[in-house]
């Protein structure tokens, strides 16, 4: 692979025989494309592999789904950079013009291993396994503009100096592209980075087309898009086509960060059930567009919406998408596509040695940090994973440790968003926790607030669980706040009346209660707009990470009880 650096206007990557065109401009490749032998009237078949959501993890992580042809689920530690390199070798063995692409938040909410350098090793890892394009990810805004565009072009220049240039001293960016058609930067009136790209594969030219969901700035601290602006989905790419056809593409691709959901399983091909907000985004689309790679969600899916093929790999690098589409060379009809979605299981591939080699430098130049204990607990794993009325051990936990902090400040309840604990706690044979094992749990660096609500704002921000078109989001409060819910009753008045209590105590919608979240959630951040009413506020620069690994040192009973269920909250129906 041929990697060319991006400067003003020009083109960073020419893969194999792919030749890339950057918004309208064309590459100067090193050698020319391999010859196309397509027979005219002879169907094309363009390979793809699809990756999301990779979010820094260059290491195998849990994965629990069920084999195809059985019924039982099993867990494995899936994925690995290594494993995913050999993979994609074993794929470009079948077809050397295989184009790899990805659909956004490839690193953010990162395991240390990557997110201690800024997550410059996940970044180098992509160039290395030869990605040529991504959208961009909701998370490739946590650190604001100024860091995404260093890691798209390069430098030093960071809002992170202490973590920025670490692993490379010399970084100089991507090799590949980060796309977006619906971000602008509101100053100059651009997108923010290039909103499509085109790529020849075997003398088809494809359009690549990138967005992310316009609901970045209810995800994302304010500070991480602040000067920005954040489109409609559908409109902005469909209003790329035409710059894309004047470039000369004939199939268009579009990759987005924004997802679904359906009860079918992940290898289904075709499946009929996807809900959530990427249908209604693919339902707009142009009818030229016939392949969707997804993203955000988490899921794993090949699903077929209005005819068209919407795919997402799961997360973490579980999954791989493989699409094959076959295509008339002439008018660029898609006459088929077909899709998988293959687990990135031990064995399934035969690791890259290269990458295997490369991953134990990472690993030993951060092992020293990794390593260090930093308590124990009483159980081999604390689960995130929610019970019937939305609460998780790790949640209480985690919320606990907040609170724990800022007690000495006030506070009297603590609440962490479920997106904020990104893994489960694990520990060693002897109970050890790690700094490496507590850092992946509350990988965001993000810092306690401390505010005043009172009592009926308290009841309204707990109402606001519900208040959202995906059904629900349940706030991990600290176990000494307590109330019962009822799903059958209307949103906006679900906790029963007189169950909500803190200490044992019945909250009073006229009384002042002092409560710490993480600096995203008090911004109203995963829309709770409550949590922006908040008075009397005080951002403690106390990181969450800080305090999880002092709640840990002082409760070495953490997780002595993990199996039995939370009872602080109930859902009555």
């Amino acid at each position: 692979m041929t990697v060319f650096r991006p400067g003003p206007g020009a083109l960073c990557t020419l893969a194999l025989s792919v030749s890339l065109a950057l918004a309208g401009c064309v590459a100067t490749p090193g050698a020319p494309p391999k010859p196309s032998t397509t027979t005219a009237g002879t169907p094309v078949e363009i390979n793809l592999v699809a990756l999301n959501d990779f979010h820094g993890n260059l290491e195998p992580t849990r994965y629990t789904y069920t084999p195809p042809g059985t019924s039982q689920p099993v867990t494995i530690q899936a994925g690995g950079i290594d494993l995913i390199g050999g993979a994609l070798q074993s794929f470009r063995k079948e077809d050397p013009n295989l184009l790899f692409v990805a659909a956004g938040d490839l690193v953010g909410a990162s395991p240390a291993l990557s997110g201690m350098f800024a997550d410059e090793p996940t970044l180098a890892a992509m160039d290395r396994i030869g990605l040529a394009a991504s959208s961009l990810g909701n998370h490739e805004f946590d650190q604001g503009k100024q860091e995404l565009l260093r890691q798209q072009h390069g430098g030093c220049d960071s809002p992170r100096p202490d973590k920025a240039c670490r692993f490379d001293p010399g970084f100089k960016g991507t090799g590949y592209t980060y796309l977006a058609a619906n971000v602008t930067d509101t100053q100059t009136g651009k997108t923010l980075v290039p909103g499509w790209r085109v790529v020849d594969v075997k003398g088809v030219k494809v359009g690549l087309v990138g967005a992310v969901l316009k609901g970045v700035p209810s995800v994302v601290t304010a500070s991480g898009v602040r000067g920005l602006s954040f489109q409609d989905e559908a409109d902005a790419i469909n209003a790329t086509l035409p710059a894309m056809r004047a470039a000369g593409a004939k199939v268009f691709i579009v990759l987005i960060h924004e997802g679904g959901h359906t009860g079918e399983p992940f290898d289904k091909v075709y499946c009929d059930g996807l809900e959530g907000p990427i249908v209604g985004i693919v339902k707009r689309l142009d009818p030229s567009i016939r392949l969707i790679v997804s993203g955000h969600s988490h899921k794993g899916y090949l699903c077929k919406v209005d005819g068209r093929v919407v795919t997402q790999g799961d997360a973490y690098g579980h999954l791989l998408s493989r699409i094959k589409m076959k295509v008339d060379p002439a008018s660029g009809k898609v006459e088929d596509i077909d899709v998988r979605n293959v687990v990135m299981a031990p064995g399934a591939f035969t690791p890259d040695p290269q990458l295997t080699s490369w991953l134990q430098d990472v690993r030993a130049r951060s092992q020293a940090v990794l390593d260090k204990p930093v308590g124990r607990i009483a159980a081999p794993l604390v689960t995130r994973k929610q019970d019937d009325a939305g609460q998780s051990v790790l949640g209480g936990v985690v919320a606990d440790a907040a609170l724990a902090a800022v007690r000495d400040q006030g506070a009297q309840i603590g609440f962490v968003n479920p997106g904020g604990i990104r893994n489960d706690l694990q520990s060693g044979a002897d109970g050890t926790v790690t700094f490496g094992q507590a850092q992946a749990v509350s990988p965001f660096s993000n810092t306690l607030v401390v505010m005043d609500l009172t009592g009926r704002q308290l009841r309204t921000l707990l109402e606001q669980q519900w208040d959202r078109p995906e059904g629900s989001m349940m706030l991990q409060a600290s176990r000494n706040l307590g109330y019962q819910w009822d799903s059958t009753r209307p949103k906006g008045s679900r906790i029963v009346a007189g169950s909500l209590k803190v200490d044992g105590a019945r909250v009073e919608e006229g009384n002042t209660y002092r409560v710490v979240a993480n600096n995203f959630l008090a911004e109203g951040g995963d829309r709770f707009p409550m949590f922006g009413q908040g008075t009397n506020r005080k951002d403690t620069g106390i990181r969450d990470l800080d305090s999880l690994v002092a709640y840990l040192k002082q409760h070495p009973e953490t997780g002595a009880a993990s199996a039995a269920p939370q009872t602080h909250i109930v859902k009555l129906r």
